[in-house]
């Protein structure tokens, strides 16, 4: 199978979100001139790292554009029973890094371009690879800069994360938050005189956990997900210098999983409240607790009835559809470009981040079926 030689090369760039992704981009570049793409590349400040965007037909009009991300989460501190980063096949599954989140969809839709290449189509067929999507979906942004300024946008789009090749037609937005509380420091002897921002922490941590609470029992419910309801989750704690020093400084990780009914913005005030209510109950003119926003993106939410739901069923086979618990650029494509949008790729999620991830030949087998039925209808102009 083609797109399982090109898996093996994509798996052999180590390209882990905080290195650089520019030689599997240059190597995409390569396969998809051969197959005479118009190809724009769009590098980040330190030129390491880049987005490519690719068109192969009439680019007078708008195409299906297939999007994936470049990058893999690391591999450190895993128990790997092969080379992560050489593609290993046992028992028809494909292991290595990121074979299944998701070089796989990368490695078929560069097989179909290749094939597209040799075609007459009526309707052009668009290529997006992205690079950070690991830490927040951050490098696809200038590609969607540069795609809203373009007179024509993608009819469609197929972000291809694992779905098992089911459709899936939603996922929750992010917000990722830092919380910075300010104390008083002092000695540790003289604890009651001072003030403990690691206190203040704690008091607010626990009102997340209060507020999540109120969710789960009152909030908005979406069964078609596995936690039904939006989720707030800490992440990380940080603050101290040593023993004998009571800290005046301690910062919060934590993020918002939001249901598309559900406003980030009000939960996230109803938390500022809460943290502004806690630092004035210590009486304390130092006391504070302060935010900043690092990373989030829009959730998906495509109904079930859009055109692009029935398109792409037509292509899988496949008559139901789901929504999946991670993020994915989709959300950014849909609110951005207004480009109807849904999630479908092989593998399954229960694989990625993991030891020993894999995609299985079967479901790249299924993953290039649905491609081969894409340039059909392509060539037939939908």
């Amino acid at each position: 199978m083609r797109s399982i030689e090109i898996l093996d090369s994509l798996i052999a760039f180590p390209t882990v979100s905080r290195d650089p992704n520019i030689a599997l981009i240059d190597h995409a570049r390569a396969l998809l001139e051969a197959a005479g793409a118009a190809i724009t590349v769009i590098p980040d400040a330190t030129g390491g790292k880049a987005n490519l965007i690719a068109t192969i037909g009439l680019a007078d009009r708008p195409g299906v554009m297939l999007s994936g991300h470049t990058d893999v989460v690391p591999v450190e501190g895993q128990d790997w029973s092969s080379d992560p980063f050489r593609l290993v096949e046992r028992e028809g599954k494909l292991y290595g890094r990121g074979a299944a989140d998701m070089k796989g969809f990368v490695a078929s839709a560069l097989a179909a371009a290749e094939e597209a290449g040799r075609r007459r189509l009526a309707t052009p067929l668009h290529i997006a690879l992205s690079y950070d999507e690991e830490v927040g979906c951050l490098g696809v942004r200038s590609l969607i800069d540069m795609m809203e300024a373009a007179p024509i946008r993608p009819l469609f789009c197929i972000v291809g994360e694992p779905t098992a090749m089911q459709v899936a037609t939603g996922h929750k937005g992010k917000r990722g938050l830092r919380a910075i509380c300010r104390g008083r420091e002092g000695h540790s002897a003289l604890a009651p005189m001072a003030l403990n921002a690691l206190h203040l922490a704690a008091d607010f941590i626990g009102a997340i956990r209060a507020e999540q609470a109120r969710i789960e029992a009152e909030g908005l419910r979406d069964g078609d997900y596995d936690v039904p309801y939006t989720t707030l989750h800490v992440g990380k704690i940080a603050g101290g210098v040593a023993l004998n020093i009571v800290p005046n400084r301690a910062e919060i990780e934590f993020e918002i999983r939001n249901l598309a009914g559900d406003d980030a913005d009000a939960i996230l005030a109803g938390l500022a409240a809460k943290g502004d209510a806690i630092a004035a109950a210590t009486g304390d003119p130092s006391a504070s607790i302060s935010f900043t926003e690092f990373m989030g993106y829009p959730g998906l939410d495509t109904p079930p009835s859009a055109e692009i739901v029935s398109f792409v069923k037509g292509l899988t086979g496949g008559n139901s559809t789901i929504k999946v618990a991670y993020g994915t650029e989709g959300g950014l494509f849909s609110a951005r470009l207004g480009t109807p949008t849904v999630v479908c790729g092989p593998g399954s999620m229960e694989q990625g981040h993991k030891p020993d991830e894999f995609v299985s030949r079967d479901q790249m087998a299924a993953c290039d079926s649905m491609m081969a039925a894409l340039l059909a209808r392509l060539e037939a102009g939908l």
